[in-house]
């Protein structure tokens, strides 16, 4: 190659040289962090439903070890279908809201401690943040479950926890990390000079906050928050290693109801896997189309 080309293609950014490309930090759960709701709508449902049928050979192969055949289990997943949805995979619904709920509360409240002036009380909601966030759910689950007591006694009489109350507490502390980042990651993402437009009008950091900032954010921080619960609910059959009665939970207890015939493996958890993706996959369009819809115009 003649210098001269070389050279015109080196200012033009465009090299045949090894090169390493500089690094860029993309902080999960960051305001525009969107992999899972992508991910899950470009999975077209016909893939989904090609899986499943690839999946219902199976039972094929193990008929000859097994006299139960294919039909008996669809219709041993159809007599127990109304009690997997309305106790088991209600129940993750059930949680999934109040997680999202605690989670967005105390999400927001720790988000506006990392912008805090005082710097002790945005080094500890900083800290609180990356803790949570790089923690692995299922020992923060652990965690609670082990920690939180049984029951409470008021006076004389005592109540008890549920084991899907503590999951929720133990949920919430991730979804809280990262909504304390999303919050986080849309106020810092307004141009400085809607802060400086506000001081000059005399506003103090607060009103500047709640009158200015903050509506501003609100359209960037649906998206995110979207894509969060998403992958919460797919989360919630996490709880089922901790005892709690949800879909998956009850999926084994209707296979044991069953004798535990191999050829149920696939009709109950698939079924599962169907409502979940039933479920999510709508969420996660509508994600995609917020964030078309509110994407900041150049």
């Amino acid at each position: 190659m003649k210098p001269g080309n070389r050279q015109k293609r080196i200012l033009q950014g465009s090299t045949d040289l090894a090169v390493l490309k500089p690094f860029r930090y993309s902080a999960a759960g960051g305001a525009y962090d969107l992999q899972f709701s992508r991910w899950l709508a470009d999975f077209s449902p016909w893939h989904l439903l090609l899986l499943m049928l690839a999946a219902c050979l199976w039972p094929g192969i193990v008929l000859a070890q097994s006299g139960y055949t294919t039909a008996q289990a669809m219709d041993a997943l159809w007599r127990w279908l109304p009690f997997l949805v309305s106790k088991g995979f209600l129940l993750n619904l059930i949680v999934s809201f109040l997680t999202m709920l605690i989670g967005t509360l105390a999400g927001v409240l720790l988000g506006l401690g990392q912008i805090s002036p005082l710097r002790p009380l945005a080094r500890l909601c900083w800290f609180l943040t990356q803790l949570f966030r790089n923690s692995p759910w299922l020992v923060l689950l652990f965690i609670v479950m082990l920690s939180f007591p049984f029951e409470i006694t008021i006076g004389d009489t005592v109540y008890p926890i549920p084991d899907w109350i503590k999951a929720v507490f133990g949920l919430a502390l991730p979804i809280m990390a990262n909504i304390s980042e999303i919050v986080r990651g849309a106020i810092q993402s307004v141009p400085t000079g809607q802060w400086e437009a506000a001081e000059s009008l005399a506003y103090t950091r607060q009103q500047t906050l709640w009158l200015v900032i903050l509506p501003q954010c609100f359209k960037r921080m649906i998206p995110p928050w979207m894509n969060w619960y998403a992958i919460l609910t797919m989360a919630t059959p996490l709880i089922s290693l901790l005892g709690v009665e949800e879909i998956v939970t009850l999926s084994r207890q209707a296979m044991e109801a069953e004798d535990n015939h191999p050829e149920l493996l696939v009709p109950f958890f698939g079924f599962a896997l169907v409502i979940f993706f039933a479920y999510c996959y709508p969420i996660a369009r509508y994600t995609l189309r917020l964030e078309k819809r509110f994407a900041v115009k150049g």
